[in-house]
């Protein structure tokens, strides 16, 4: 071990003794020393216990150090000392010059320390020994590298391994659950936590806050209530962790007053995430005055607000259009707290201000804020200005989202009919000549609702539903009723050399509408309740407008979270008056 010497030496000056509930290593180091037969698995626990503390970590090298004959637990007892740090590394490549081949807790931790230094090629090679020494299909260590390959966002190689664990625990299927949420598969999340149930592995709390996160990214309502339900059983309902991805699940759902329901249930000891999901779900809304209260009383539960507390608060009153509140929490975040706002910080501030009619105000904070401003930022100014009927400056900012994202189809459709509307043909034609030289293809709109705690999903003219014949027959038949209240089709200027019927048809058969008229076939909420509707791009302005009439048809809400924000329809009306 001379080549860890200069790492044996101990402190010059002796660190404070650990606190009164932590065992003093030191204690047993001592016994160990006066010992004349001290054996290998002391020294190795003592190298383990060092690490634990920060303060006396440094020892846990000069204690390997003294370890006469080394064996696989010691090496990994050192290795994991020093986890999420290059020494891990180091010191793993000297455990093979030993040469001392490493086990499925030393595998473990090393693919813990590469997700954490994002050490991808170090993590392949590691990959490849596991194989040959056929270990990567243990659950202990095959957890921890398909945790690894999610976090490098690779999730069909964290799949492949999954696949390849014969003897699967629940920490494997945590593993799979969290990872498969993360890299927004939600609808995969769902169906493997499905099968663990059935399976009858036990959930832990990771699986179950997993599973609640992909709900909440669905919006998926029944399902957040079933696994809430199936925490309660499980007993993990006093779970911070679980607790807060409850409240963070029925916000992201829209049911702000069951996610205040679980809030206020477990009080006592909601920390600041589920505090700030709670200031979320409300902001969601564009209920500034509850987000305002909450945050308000957050100092008497001894909590200090940070970014993502003043982001839900600048959230609400982005959706309620109230800039002049935005700009004063801004001031307050920077003077009060000394925190740095981010570039969504700006943004929200950009867009309410925007919203207001202030574009101008708008254009300058964006120009002069301390980030460069991204797509998003100029996506929102275009958005007012198409809202305001100012076509120059619609049309200059869609320029400047075309620059950063050339190919985002839903610039080109608000300017084009913005521009249109303003008469302005000539640019209309050098628009459509973009669009052809750069051959931009609409993104593939999916939505989805559901029924009975399945997720139903619908792309536009959708016809691999089972029920799709019935879905057309229903959607056709609601149509035919707006008409009669005075529904008009709302055309896409791009979609203007396609023919009237085929234009037509078009329209109807948008994912959104297939999923409203499913809803209404199976009686996917109680009559009086609201449909639910989640879609993965933003609404479109012919669908906006269908929607506020089928509420009234209907007689029946209808709310739809779009990429943008949540609409409210309700008896013809929609809660983002008509901004988003």
């Amino acid at each position: 071990m001379a080549q860890h010497d200069d790492l044996s030496a101990p402190p010059r000056s002796l660190p404070p003794p650990p606190s009164p509930t932590k065992t003093d290593p030191r204690a047993i180091h001592a016994r160990a020393i006066k010992s004349v037969a001290t054996d290998r698995a002391t020294f190795n626990n003592l190298v383990t216990l060092y690490s634990k503390l920060e303060s006396l970590a440094s020892y846990s090298v000069r204690v390997f150090s003294q370890i006469r004959s080394p064996n696989v637990v010691s090496w990994t007892a050192l290795v994991s000392a020093h986890s999420n740090t290059l020494l891990a590394l180091r010191y793993f490549v000297s455990m093979l010059r030993h040469p001392t081949l490493p086990n499925n807790r030393t595998l473990a931790s090393l693919f813990r320390t590469s997700a954490a230094l994002s050490a991808l090629p170090f993590a392949l090679s590691l990959h490849s020994l596991s194989l040959k020494l056929a270990l990567s299909s243990d659950p202990f260590a095959g957890s921890a590298l398909l945790s690894f390959y999610f976090k490098c966002r690779m999730p069909h190689h964290a799949h492949k391994v999954f696949d390849e664990i014969p003897d699967r625990d629940s920490v494997c299927y945590s593993a799979m659950i969290v990872g498969l949420a993360q890299n927004s598969r939600s609808v995969d999340a769902l169906l493997v936590l499905a099968d663990m149930r059935h399976r009858g592995f036990a959930s832990t709390e990771h699986s179950v806050s997993g599973g609640l996160r992909a709900a909440a990214e669905l919006a998926a309502l029944e399902q957040c209530r079933m696994i809430h339900g199936h925490a309660v059983v499980a007993g993990f309902d006093s779970n911070v962790v679980v607790g807060s991805a409850l409240v963070d699940g029925y916000g992201k759902a829209g049911v702000v007053e069951n996610a205040r329901q679980v809030f206020e249930d477990n009080l006592a000891w909601m920390n600041l995430v589920g505090w700030n999901a709670m200031m979320a779900g409300y902001a969601q809304q564009g209920d500034h005055k509850s987000t305002s209260e909450l945050f308000d009383s957050m100092g008497c539960q001894g909590l200090v607000p940070d970014e993502y507390s003043f982001l839900a608060m600048l959230t609400a009153l982005y959706n309620a259009g109230m800039f002049l509140q935005a700009d004063q929490w801004l001031t307050r975040m920077k003077v009060d707290y000394g925190l740095q706002p981010t570039l969504a910080h700006y943004t929200c501030l950009v867009g309410a201000m925007a919203r207001a009619g202030h574009l101008e105000q708008a254009e300058r904070v964006a120009l002069t804020m301390p980030y460069e401003p991204d797509a998003a930022v100029w996506r929102a100014l275009l958005s007012a200005c198409a809202f305001h009927g100012e076509a120059d400056k619609a049309w200059s900012m869609a320029k400047r989202v075309l620059e950063l994202e050339p190919l985002d189809d839903s610039a080109y459709v608000i300017v084009a009919n913005v521009l249109s509307a303003a008469g302005r043909w000539d640019d209309v034609a050098e628009l459509r000549k973009m669009l052809r030289d750069r051959r931009v293809k609409k993104q593939g709109g999916r939505s989805w609702i559901e029924v009975q705690g399945k997720v139903h999903v619908f792309a536009a003219g959708d016809w691999k539903h089972e029920r799709s014949a019935e879905i057309y027959r229903k959607l056709e038949e609601i149509m035919g009723e707006i008409e009669k209240l005075g529904y008009v089709p709302i055309w896409d200027e791009l979609l203007h050399n396609v023919e009237e019927e085929k234009r037509k048809e078009a329209l109807w058969h948008h994912s959104e509408k297939l999923a409203v008229a499913f809803g209404v076939l199976c009686g996917s909420a109680p009559p009086g309740k609201p449909l639910r509707i989640v879609k993965n791009l933003r609404i479109c302005k012919d669908c906006h407008e269908a929607f506020k009439y089928m509420t009234r048809i209907l007689e029946r809400e209808i709310i739809v979270r779009d990429v943008n924000r949540y609409h409210r329809f309700v008896d013809g009306n929609c809660t983002c008056r008509d901004i988003w």
